[in-house]
């Protein structure tokens, strides 16, 4: 966040502890900026359910988004790259990708749980099936983005099929595979958060945090889990850029 950022998100915080101090809204269902911090504080040490801090939830998410979002990543670019040369490849299978890719990734919740019980497993599916599609078109697009005539050049001065995917093809997708697996990094890390509200429950999880706090009904901590999860979203949107500008310097 940058220093010019600053000023707007002081003002709100200073909006909203005004607004909860004159009693218009009720502290359980709308916490207070400081009942927040506070509530931070507590899962940090104490943890939610108590035994079970903050940094251990942390932790399982984002080995949880990792591992699917790598797996994503690790399937994801061949197809992509296949889909995107091979005209005949591509009228083969982009009918089943086309179909397979509107249904939510929360759908196959049962499905999940069914194939691979509650914990790691059923959650890092459900994320490798959010960032999944967003990695194959973002690839696929890429490689058709491609300006044929690059191609033709390679072909002309004697590069064979192996010198124009070197050369051409794989460089002018690249940018596309980025930003592919930058949106399905953010789509998987907002699956795992609905999955382990729904479904997926192994005893750590900041989705699980949050539903354990709910059940109690701390809304001080909801909140504090919400503003978690946001923070780490941000940190990784900043981390994908940092890895774009590092992958891209020769554009």
């Amino acid at each position: 966040m940058t220093v010019s950022a600053l000023g707007p998100a002081i003002l709100v915080l200073l909006l909203w502890q005004g607004l909860c101090q004159t009693g218009l809204v009720s502290p359980a269902l709308f916490a207070s900026p400081a009942a927040v911090a506070l509530a931070l504080v507590e899962l940090w040490g104490r943890g939610m359910p108590p035994g079970r801090a903050l940094p251990g939830h942390v932790w399982y998410s984002l080995a949880r988004v990792l591992a699917g979002t790598g797996l994503a990543v690790v399937l994801g670019v061949p197809l992509g790259l296949a889909l995107g040369g091979s005209p005949r490849f591509r009228a083969l299978c982009m009918p089943l990708v086309d179909f397979l890719r509107p249904i939510p990734p929360l759908a196959w919740i049962p499905l999940a749980i069914l194939w691979f019980g509650l914990g790691m497993a059923s959650a890092a599916y459900l994320i490798f099936l959010g960032a999944f599609f967003p990695v194959v078109l973002a690839t696929c697009s890429g490689v058709l983005a491609v300006d044929p005539l690059y191609v033709d050049a390679v072909r002309v001065l004697g590069g064979g099929r192996a010198a124009v995917w070197r050369k051409v093809l794989l460089p002018g997708a690249l940018p596309s595979v980025v930003t592919g697996v930058r949106v399905g990094l953010g789509i998987g890390w907002m699956t795992l958060v609905a999955a382990e509200f729904i479904g997926v429950r192994g005893g750590y999880g900041l989705g699980y945090m949050i539903m354990s706090a709910r059940d109690l009904q701390r809304t001080d901590m909801v909140m504090a889990g919400m503003a978690v999860i946001g923070l780490i979203g941000l940190g990784m949107e900043w981390c994908m850029q940092r890895l774009s500008k590092t992958l891209l310097r020769w554009q």
